[in-house]
């Protein structure tokens, strides 16, 4: 059986409101050049889920990482 790793997973892991990261999910998958598997993966009107350690799953987790911001000098 294989594992399913869902939206709402991530955001706890990753601390995201589930709201934005499913706007940045969806502007993502708008642009299938730049994230191929997203767009290949995403069917309309279903879950964010994607089968555990599949290259659709690495992408929005990309996709999802927190900006890095940058450090101020004092």
């Amino acid at each position: 059986m294989t594992d399913i790793v869902t939206l709402k997973a991530i955001c706890d892991e990753l601390k995201l409101d589930p709201r934005e990261a499913r706007e940045r999910l969806r502007a993502a998958v708008t642009d299938a050049k730049a994230n191929p598997e997203m767009a290949k993966a995403r069917k309309s009107r279903t879950p964010w889920q994607w089968v555990k350690g599949s290259a659709a799953e690495k992408e929005a987790r990309r996709i999802l990482q927190p900006a890095k911001q940058p450090v101020k000098a004092t």
